[in-house]
């Protein structure tokens, strides 16, 4: 079996057997010519399948060794098609504490509109966990690393308690990739990623995607993909093949400037708490004092003050006001998400100059 470096180089390439072009097309056709009822060469409307896109869902559903992928029009899609397509009224399931704020938000929208419970439980401890469980938990969902505190989930252990329970385990995969962890490899029914962040890679694409382990989950989320709409464009699953071609440099050097970032933050007077698995390139830090955040992020120079992850800029994000502003102020604070965390999603530059960054706004609000 070939290595996953190659497979991610290899994406897309010879699909194209009629003109042998190794950058896959991107067809931007919406509807297919039929040659007689019955008679269809397999896409008949862009919204149901499209060639370009079907490079993309079929590579990436490899990559994360499953048996299918979708490609969404947002990460949020991502996580709403599993949402609609495997949950009812009535349905409960249990979520990592420290969760992404918009994961957080369209939880919140399905229990107020749906009657769709969530339980929010650390996930850390399977005794503790399986004490959430009821007769209508239908799902585990994790994030690992969470979003921003980068808790990391032992998958395997979750995978066995969601097996002892006839319950769904869907893992959010954004942080690492397919690159640094395969959560289907380790018990995983269901992936999620916002394609947006490391699988895009360069800031440029807004995209989500699912991938299934067993036809029956694969047939639920075909349908509602299909029916609801939200699809990938053409266009825009070419840049995430494209993206994905080089997904294992960039995690590399990704993974490689934050073990040198946090090395440098931990040994800091400046710097209270920093969070990192020691894998991945997204690391969060808190300052001193969070009298301190607004000018520190006023007096970077080269890090940019923005929110999102994973492109190859890097970026410093204020969850408080930006990623979990709609977490109430209460439930950030009982997550550990308190007014002095920044979440730093570490770029590809040089690390040296990374530093020197950090550093010489970190002096500018020493004197403040």
């Amino acid at each position: 079996m070939r290595k996953i470096e190659t497979a991610l180089v290899q994406l897309g390439n010879k699909t194209d057997e009629r003109t042998g072009a190794i950058n896959p097309p991107i067809y931007m056709s919406t509807a297919y010519q039929h040659q007689g009822i019955g008679h269809s060469t397999g896409y008949d409307y862009t919204r149901t399948k499209n060639p370009t896109r079907s490079v993309l869902e079929e590579g990436f559903a490899k990559l994360e060794e499953g048996d299918a992928a979708f490609a969404c029009s947002s990460g949020m899609a991502a996580i709403q098609l599993v949402l609609s397509s495997l949950f009812r009224m009535g349905d409960h399931l249990i979520a990592t504490k420290d969760i992404y704020g918009g994961t957080y938000r369209i939880f919140n929208h399905f229990e107020k509109a749906y009657n769709i419970s969530v339980t929010y439980d650390v996930c850390q401890n399977i005794t503790e966990t399986e004490r959430c469980i009821n007769e209508n938990t239908k799902a585990i969902f994790l994030e690992t690393p969470t979003n921003p505190l980068l808790q990391e989930v032992d998958i395997e252990k979750y995978a066995e308690l969601a097996k002892k329970h006839n319950l769904l385990l869907i893992v959010d995969n954004t942080f690492l990739t397919p690159y640094l962890q395969q959560p289907i490899t380790l018990g995983a029914d269901i992936v999620v990623h916002s394609a947006t962040k490391y699988i895009g890679g360069h800031n440029d694409v807004l995209a989500g995607l699912v991938v299934t382990k067993s036809p029956d989950l694969s047939e639920k989320l075909f349908e509602m993909h299909n029916a609801s709409g939200a699809t990938l464009s053409a266009s825009d699953s070419w840049l995430l093949v494209r993206g994905l071609k080089t997904l294992a440099l960039r995690m590399q050097r990704h993974e490689e400037n934050a073990q040198k970032i946090a090395a440098y933050l931990r040994d800091h007077s400046s710097i209270g708490q920093v969070y990192y698995p020691n894998k991945g390139g997204m690391l969060s830090f808190c300052l001193e004092d969070a009298d301190q955040v607004r000018s520190f992020l006023a007096n970077l120079n080269l890090i940019v003050f923005a929110e999102s992850l994973g492109g190859v800029e890097s970026f410093i994000t204020y969850p408080t006001t930006q990623t979990h502003a709609d977490m109430p102020e209460e439930e950030r604070d009982n997550r550990g998400i308190g007014d002095d965390l920044l979440r730093f999603s570490v770029g590809i530059e040089d690390a040296e100059d990374l530093i020197a960054d950090i550093e010489q706004a970190l002096q500018v609000v020493s004197k403040i």
